[in-house]
């Protein structure tokens, strides 16, 4: 993860939660006061966005002693400390909701997504997410994605052609999306069609797409499109995918298989941050 790209996001979301001052800290505690804290996971988890959490105390105290514990991409067992954080305490204290927020966001999606990797594991399917985000977090929760062993999909418009149902509503048909995306396409670019029914997958492949999207299929319906596709295409499945039925739609042969649920649905992973007040001391007093 790139923190200089990320450093803006970062200072946003400082921002938000600070803004003119953290006035129950600044009444409470001397500005000279240090502090020791620990970062602790309360439930089992996938471990995501350490490097952004120092980052969020670096900001307001670039003195800050940060003393990691566990990596990215670690499975965690409840009660593991995962940081060891000093500093000055009022920065530590700022910085607490923000930096939990971010472990906790992305711990929590690095965790789903790596039970639904296992849940396919022995097939070739790659588990991809999808452009469902928070607004503003994207970069943040598709890292977390890769932490649990999951694959990006495109990171925003951008990046290949997504042809969906609007698409081909207003072009008229598949075959007529797809010629025009071709005639704009760079070399390294995808174009990828959203498919509803049997007769879209054929289309699709007539038209020489890339990817087709299967998207609210059957495991039966895909499991014949795979048969028609026959590896002119790559294949991606897509809507309604649970842990239940995943395993179902892995082993009918196709390639990728996209779930939303992995960022706009995760539940945040459970860590908390404690002051350590022995190891605190009033630097006025010394």
């Amino acid at each position: 993860m790139d923190l200089n790209t990320l450093d803006e996001y970062i200072r946003f979301t400082l921002e938000e939660d600070i803004g003119p001052g953290d006035i129950t800290t600044a009444a409470i505690i001397s500005e000279h006061r240090s502090a020791s804290a620990r970062i602790s996971t309360k439930q089992p988890l996938l471990l995501a966005g350490m490097k952004v959490a120092h980052h969020v105390f670096e900001i307001l105290d670039p003195t800050v002693s940060w003393n990691a514990r566990r990596q990215d991409g670690e499975r965690c067992p409840a009660g593991a400390v995962i940081a060891l954080v000093t500093g000055n305490a009022q920065k530590i204290l700022a910085g607490e909701r923000t930096a939990l927020n971010f472990l906790q966001r992305l711990s929590g999606i690095a965790t789903i997504t790596a039970q639904f990797v296992a849940a396919v594991a022995g097939t070739d399917v790659k588990i991809l997410d999808t452009r469902k985000t928070t607004p503003g977090l994207r970069p943040f929760e598709k890292y977390a994605v890769l932490m649990g062993g999951g694959k990006n999909h495109r990171m925003g418009l951008y990046d290949h052609y997504l042809i969906k149902d609007n698409h081909i509503a207003v072009a008229g048909s598949i075959t007529a999306a797809v010629k025009a995306a071709q005639s704009h396409y760079k070399p390294g670019q995808l174009i990828e069609v959203e498919t509803e029914t049997i007769s879209d997958v054929k289309e699709a492949l007539k038209a020489n797409a890339d990817v087709i999207l299967l998207d609210n299929m059957t495991p039966q319906e895909v499991k014949k499109a795979v048969g028609i596709a026959k590896g002119k295409a790559q294949l991606e499945v897509s809507g309604n995918i649970t842990l239940q039925n995943i395993r179902e739609y892995a082993e009918t042969g196709v390639d990728f298989i996209s779930i939303g649920a992995l960022t706009h649905s995760a539940p945040s992973a459970d860590i908390s941050m404690k002051i350590d007040v022995e190891d605190s001391i009033d630097q006025s007093r010394k």
